[in-house]
């Protein structure tokens, strides 16, 4: 009975949302993948809710056959939702009556994989799919170009396509181009040396020419085997690997040493490895999250088009090849999914071959002019008048009075040593001031990248008429900012495992302490889209790069005087402030970091803020100690 009841206890609902059906899949292509992973997993843990909007027209009967056989779904409307799953996109899954949401693509699948191997440790292959120290598709979308291929842009770009299709011939979506041009690349693993000199042994003992040069390195587009080939005695390293590892087999082992000229011959001259899956050589979530985007696309392209079908033979081979993986065929049945027959595809000639060099990507900017350096580059600024400045500190003084907090307010209690919590609480002394000014009773505070939840504990103490909702990626952060936020009794606080974009609700001040590199540019946009203030401590400012959102300088004022790399340069400066670096160096660092920020708050200011970069008192609670306050005017 206590077994039964604990089972009961720890029961989580997963949300999906539901806008229209055509015969073997849902969407949106979110809602298919998810349900898709659950058939792989056979996983029967969670109560499985479709929610739809008014205006949908939904036959339950017709449902039921693109559903998951055996598993009891039930149909919702958006206004039964928790009030905290409402403030997230969905894919979410939430635990009744908890203040715990996990919410976004990604996250949720992760989250699935975690419970369905707790439910049953046999099944170990789940956690494969997590991949190399369990990061498939951790980062977030907006820093990992293949988190952001996989989790966003795939799916929107095929719902697209599939919305769009008419008898005319399409144009190829560029995210399917990006995608075979991914699986053209060399496949780069822990172990590729190894296995690369076992592929050219093998090379050279089934008479197959010299091994890649330099100069042969960068082939548009590797021939491709037929499935047939594959499955031939010559079959490749790559296959015998990746297949060894799903059929719970020790992968190919060599006892000998590898003979003299393998061993000496050089990393440039060694062959280099294929992808037999999406993300590499092996099977994992990526292909899973794949898998039904890819397959109604070639619905499409078979039942009308089947000759666009030479421009993207890897991706053909790839959807053929993973019909082979251990109960991927029975899963898709149960989804709905009955898989092609593709043509048999011939060798490609260089005619038929796609560009693959001329698919979008990452563009280089030269600049003639640029001369390396944070002095030059700070000497431009000034010509223009724009000067290192900060605001003065509102109250400098002021601080948290921790000894009447109760003990798990403390960042003390996130197991950190004594002489860094200290830091820690000036830290938040300088933010916990400018938010209680702010704050009215009733607002809505959002923690960004809350990691323990040091701000958003201290914030949900001291402010028990508002909501605090703390958000991040890292599960057993929130985790633990939790376990603290139950021995104090908090009611007004909410967990959220989500990339910050999931978030959704509205909010009257957002608060973020060391958000990494872009991550402080996405708080900001956030807070900005909301018209709510926001207060931002930034952090890694060596990592901040243009990416799909943002384009640096990011204000018309620093644009119009600095270079994107000119303005690295002041951004990898920045970063040099560390208290063991000579005193003048750090005071550059510190110029820089202000100049970065500066550029920030002119940004906001252009979208109607007002703006001021604060530096924190006192300055050694931490390298990072520039503040920047903003308020919609």
């Amino acid at each position: 009975m206590k077994a039964i009841k604990k089972s009961l206890t720890e029961e989580e609902y997963l949300y999906l949302d539901f806008s229209h059906q055509t015969k073997g899949c849902i969407f949106p292509l979110h809602t298919s993948v998810t349900l898709f992973l659950l058939s792989y997993c056979d996983c029967k843990i969670f109560k499985i809710c479709l929610v739809v909007t008014k205006d949908v027209n939904t036959d339950s009967s017709l449902l039921r056959d693109d559903l998951i056989q055996d598993v009891e779904i039930q149909i919702i409307s958006r206004q039964e939702l928790p009030p905290i799953v409402q403030n997230c996109c969905l894919p979410a899954v939430v635990e009744r009556s908890d203040n715990f949401c996990r919410a976004g693509l990604a996250v949720v699948l992760r989250h699935i994989i975690q419970k369905s191997y707790e439910a049953d440790p046999l099944k170990k292959e789940l956690l494969e799919l997590l991949g190399f120290k369990k990061a498939c598709l951790k980062a977030c979308a907006e820093v990992s170009q293949w988190t952001r291929l996989c989790e966003l842009t795939i799916p929107l770009a095929i719902e697209n396509f599939l919305r769009e299709s008419s008898d005319q011939p399409p144009t190829i979506p560029v995210e399917i181009l990006q995608l075979e041009k991914k699986l053209s690349e060399p496949v780069r693993v822990h172990n590729d040396d190894k296995l690369r000199r076992q592929k050219l042994r093998q090379q050279k003992a089934d008479g197959v020419g010299p091994p890649l040069t330099k100069g042969k390195a960068k082939s548009k587009v590797h021939t491709q085997e037929t499935p047939e080939e594959l499955d031939s005695s010559s079959e490749s390293l790559e296959l015998k690997v990746a297949f060894s590892k799903l059929t719970v087999q020790e992968e190919p082992a060599t006892t000998n040493r590898e003979p003299s000229h393998i061993r000496k011959a050089k990393a440039s001259d060694l062959p280099p490895l294929e992808h037999v899956f999406a993300e590499g050589l092996y099977f994992t979530l990526a292909d899973i999250v794949l898998l039904p985007c890819i397959h109604h696309f070639l619905v499409i392209i078979c039942k009308k088009f089947s000759e666009k079908l030479v421009e993207f033979p890897l991706l053909a081979s790839w959807y053929q090849r993973i019909q082979e993986v251990p109960r991927v065929k029975t899963a898709a049945s149960k989804c709905g999914i009955q898989f092609l027959h593709l043509p048999k595809l011939l060798t490609i000639s260089t005619e038929q071959c796609p560009n693959l060099s001329e698919v979008p990507g990452v563009e280089e900017h030269s600049d003639p002019l640029f001369i390396g350096g944070p002095r030059p580059t700070m000497a431009k600024l000034m010509e223009k008048g724009i000067e290192v400045m900060f605001s003065p500190h509102p109250c400098p003084t002021w601080t948290v009075d921790w000894n009447v907090l109760p003990a798990a307010v403390s960042p003390k209690e996130g197991k950190m040593s004594s002489d860094r919590a200290l830091r820690k609480q000036q830290q938040l002394n300088n933010l916990v001031y400018v938010v209680k000014n702010q704050a009215k009773p009733g607002d809505r505070i959002v923690d960004f990248c809350s990691g323990g939840g040091h701000v958003g504990i201290v914030l949900a103490h001291m402010l028990p008429s508002c909501q605090v909702t703390l958000i991040e990626n890292k599960e057993l952060s929130l985790i633990r900012a939790k376990k603290r936020s139950d021995e104090l009794g908090l009611s007004n606080i909410w967990f959220i495992q989500a990339n910050m974009e999931y978030f959704t609700g509205m909010f009257n001040i957002g608060v973020a302490l060391h958000a990494c590199g872009v991550a402080t540019d996405m708080v900001i946009e956030h807070c900005i889209k909301t018209r709510a203030s926001f207060i931002t401590c930034p952090c890694c400012y060596g990592f901040i790069q243009n990416t799909s959102k943002f384009n640096f300088p990011k204000s018309e004022q620093f644009k119009k005087t600095l270079s994107y790399k000119e303005h690295m340069i002041l951004c990898r400066f920045a970063d040099q402030t560390a208290v063991q670096l000579p005193p003048q160096r750090r005071l550059i660092g510190k110029q820089c970091m202000c100049l970065v920020d500066l550029d920030r708050a002119r940004a906001a200011e252009e979208c109607g803020y007002s703006v001021q970069v604060i530096s924190m008192e006192p300055e050694s609670c931490s390298p990072k100690n520039n503040m920047i306050v903003g308020v919609p005017i």
